[in-house]
């Protein structure tokens, strides 16, 4: 079992720069509370894909601490990041949908690979490929697919283990707004189920409909804009 953490997520004067260029992110501080759900927003380049990797443990700081379900991971044993790995859900831009399997087996894997019995979770598969729009596309593989479509499937197969992270990096990019107010609250339902949520967008009219709390990145930094509740 996971021991129970109360931060998901602690960047501490995290910076990151590629090969020798410019820093990407400087001095980067926050934390993701445990059943939280925040935006993470800036301009083109502002570094929230970034961000995103080394939540994922892609990529490493170049320095700064990055704590994950409380590990620090500058002192994580390499071989222990399947393990944290598994515990995130991922919308990548690129989708990364695996091109020989179809739409169903896509969304599915995340469960094959965790060792569970295809009859214990075909109903909640369906369920989900139905709800994103798509249960009529279950056979269809990515290539027949528009990317609106592919981007569903993405976003089903991230959140169909239920993780304990979700990160999502312009999740409602290529889908229209009746689609993603669906997806977002789809989102919604797995944060209330206990899943901390950070979603990188640029979507304004979704933040603003959510009223989630707010980080945006300026020039590299990040500033904390709170919570629109009222």
């Amino acid at each position: 079992m996971h021991r129970y953490v109360r931060r998901m997520v602690r960047f501490e004067n995290v910076g990151m720069r590629y090969a020798a260029g410019p820093e990407v992110l400087r001095d980067v501080t926050f934390s993701l509370e445990a059943g939280s759900f925040t935006f993470l927003t800036g301009l083109s380049g502002a570094g929230k894909t970034t961000l995103l990797k080394l939540i994922n443990m892609t990529e490493p700081p170049s320095r700064g601490l990055v704590t994950l379900f409380g590990h620090d991971l500058s002192v994580t044993k390499r071989s222990e990041f399947p393990g944290l790995r598994r515990r995130i859900g991922v919308v990548f831009q690129d989708f990364r949908l695996l091109d020989h399997l179809s739409a169903f087996d896509n969304v599915a894997l995340p469960l094959r690979l965790a060792g569970r019995r295809e009859g214990d979770y075909v109903k909640d598969v369906e369920e989900l490929l139905s709800w994103v729009g798509l249960g009529d596309r279950m056979r269809a593989k990515p290539a027949t697919l528009s990317g609106g479509e592919q981007q569903r499937i993405a976003i089903a197969r991230a959140v169909v283990a239920r993780p304990n992270l979700l990160i999502a990096d312009e999740p409602t990019g290529n889908v229209d707004a009746e689609i993603g107010a669906r997806l977002i609250r789809l989102f919604g339902e797995l944060n209330r189920l206990g899943t901390t949520v950070l979603i990188a967008t640029h979507d304004r009219a979704l933040i603003e409909a959510t009223r989630a709390r707010e980080m945006r990145l300026v020039d590299g930094r990040l500033v904390e804009l709170g919570s629109q509740r009222s």
